[in-house]
């Protein structure tokens, strides 16, 4: 980690020019400016000063900041084909996640195996077509711009039994798939 660099984040962030900064620290503009471009490394004491001019603390300051993708496109998907369903995993890894997102498509007569009652909510959404949902001992039926929502403390399970492919968004939380 350069310290420095992370400083001078801190100071711009805070709308603070090197003068002030130095100022409130009663520091010189040009140590300031040796230490933002880790010319030089600042004291226990005066780095506590300098975080407490710019209003953080030591625990703040090097807490491990995890640079997490937060835009997904194609070449994330995964992709798993069978027996007339294709799913993408829109989100890598996100088994890891509080939800799972994934696009499901089916085939005219395609038909998802029944999940068993487990803990979390599933949400969908149609995108195109028709799909079949059955939940417990009930069938439900939900059309292109028309979303479902449940709990999945009972058996659930999804088909297309149109003659035209369907396509759906799916999430589930936790992750389930």
């Amino acid at each position: 980690m350069l310290l420095g660099t992370k400083i001078r984040e801190m100071r711009q962030q805070h709308n603070l020019t090197q003068e002030e900064l130095a100022d409130r620290c009663e520091l010189t503009k040009g140590y300031i400016s040796q230490l933002e471009n880790d010319l030089t490394s600042p004291s226990i004491a005066t780095l506590g000063d300098i975080l407490s001019a710019l209003g953080s603390s030591f625990s703040e300051f090097f807490k491990d900041e995890k640079n997490e993708k937060a835009v997904f496109g194609e070449d994330d998907y995964i992709e798993k084909e069978s027996d007339g369903i294709v799913q993408h995993w829109l989100v890598p890894n996100a088994q890891k996640n509080l939800m799972e997102p994934l696009t499901v498509e089916l085939a005219p007569g395609a038909a998802a195996s029944e999940d068993i009652p487990h803990e979390g909510e599933e949400f969908g959404y149609v995108i195109d077509g028709t799909i079949a949902l059955y939940l417990g001992n009930k069938k439900y039926i939900c059309r292109s711009g028309e979303s479902f929502y449940f709990t999945a403390d009972k058996t659930h399970r999804i088909a297309n039994e149109s003659h035209k492919k369907a396509k759906i968004i799916w999430i589930s939380s936790p992750p389930n798939f």
